[in-house]
């Protein structure tokens, strides 16, 4: 189990957006809260794995597979450390 499998899509803030990736050409798009419900107000109590899967490409003709991440706000370091 992972964090796509314990949140539905009514969990996100409405702020919160998700990066989508194409698995078969790199093309990135986002989604929100609004933008999932829009299509369909059932699409509410989905998980977001099972989004992941209904969800394809927004690319013209491509049509593939996507990944989904969440992007989380103001939160840019990478890494964090340094030498002593």
């Amino acid at each position: 189990m992972n964090w796509k499998t314990n949140l539905q899509v009514l969990d996100l803030d409405a702020t919160q957006r998700l990066e989508v990736t194409c698995k078969a050409c790199g093309h990135v798009h986002y989604l929100t809260h609004e933008q999932i419900i829009a299509q369909a107000p059932e699409r509410d109590f989905l998980y977001l794995d099972e989004l992941e899967r209904e969800t394809v490409c927004k690319a013209r003709r491509c049509r593939g597979a996507v990944r989904i991440a969440m992007v989380r706000k103001g939160e840019t370091s990478g890494f964090v450390g340094g030498m002593a």
